[in-house]
Formats: structure tokens, sequence, C-alpha cells
């Protein structure tokens, strides 16, 4: 049988740090975060005919770590717009110019345009979601959906 000896040498782990309602996400320490592409030099870009160019300004300037929601929402929707800028046949070399963390940043923003379509933004969004498939494959839709941080 077991003694009782009133040891309580083993019990190192505080469990008490695992709850719920006192979990503290490691990034909240930075609340600035980025804060997207400028509504300017995209604008400027897409004038010019640089699609791409505006495509991976906004990809890699995702406001991903960011807290504040209007800049998430400003983003997302400068995001569609440039999305939408593209022309269908154009759509695939795009895609398969990024790489694979900018093709993932591009399912989040297609994702997010899904949450609250415009005017024929959806069709756009798909042929954006079939090449993007094509090019990141299932991972990069489960990668998307389980992550934390959203755009």
């Amino acid at each position: 049988m077991a003694k009782n000896t009133g040891a309580s040498k083993f019990r190192k782990v505080d469990v008490d740090q695992y709850d719920d309602d006192k979990f503290v996400e490691e990034n909240e320490a930075d609340e600035a975060g980025p804060q997207g592409a400028s509504d300017a030099e995209v604008n400027n870009l897409l004038a010019q005919g640089k699609n791409l160019d505006a495509l991976k300004l906004i990809l890699n300037s995702a406001p991903v770590g960011s807290k504040n929601q209007g800049v998430k929402d400003r983003a997302a929707s400068t995001a569609v717009r440039v999305l939408q800028s593209f022309k269908s046949a154009e759509v695939e070399k795009a895609v398969k110019s990024l790489d694979a963390k900018g093709v993932d940043v591009l399912m989040k923003y297609i994702y997010r345009g899904f949450e609250t379509p415009t005017d024929n933004s959806s069709a756009a969004l798909l042929t954006w979601h079939e090449k993007a498939f094509a090019v990141g494959g299932l991972g990069s839709i489960v990668r998307v959906l389980t992550d934390r941080k959203r755009v």
C-alpha cells in the first residue's frame, strides 16, 4: 500500500498558470505591431500598372501581429482591392512568384475577403483561391485556418 508521507516535493508544476482566464499571449507586449501598407503607396503602384509590386507590398507588410482591428480592416480592404485589380490571366503568374509565407498570407487575405464580400469580390477571390491552392496545397489552407494571428 501507499504511504502517506505528507511530502509535497512531487508538486513541481503550477497548474494555475495554465488557467484560460490568466492566459497572456507572448506577443501582447508588442502593441504597436505592423501597420500595413499605406494606401497612397498602394494606389501609386496600381496607377502605374505594377499590380505584382502592390501585391508583394501588402503581403510583406500585413498587420498579422497587430491588435488594432481598424488597421486590420483597412489592410484587408486594400488587399481585396489589389486582388481585384489583377486580370484573371495574370493571377497564376502572380501566385507562382510568391514564396510559401507569401502564399499563406495571401490565403489569409482571401479568407478575410470572403468574410466581408463587396461588389464582384467573391468571383475574383475564388479565382485567387484556386490558384493559391494549386501552389500552396492543402497545407496552406490548414495553416491559415489554424493560425491564431489573423489579418
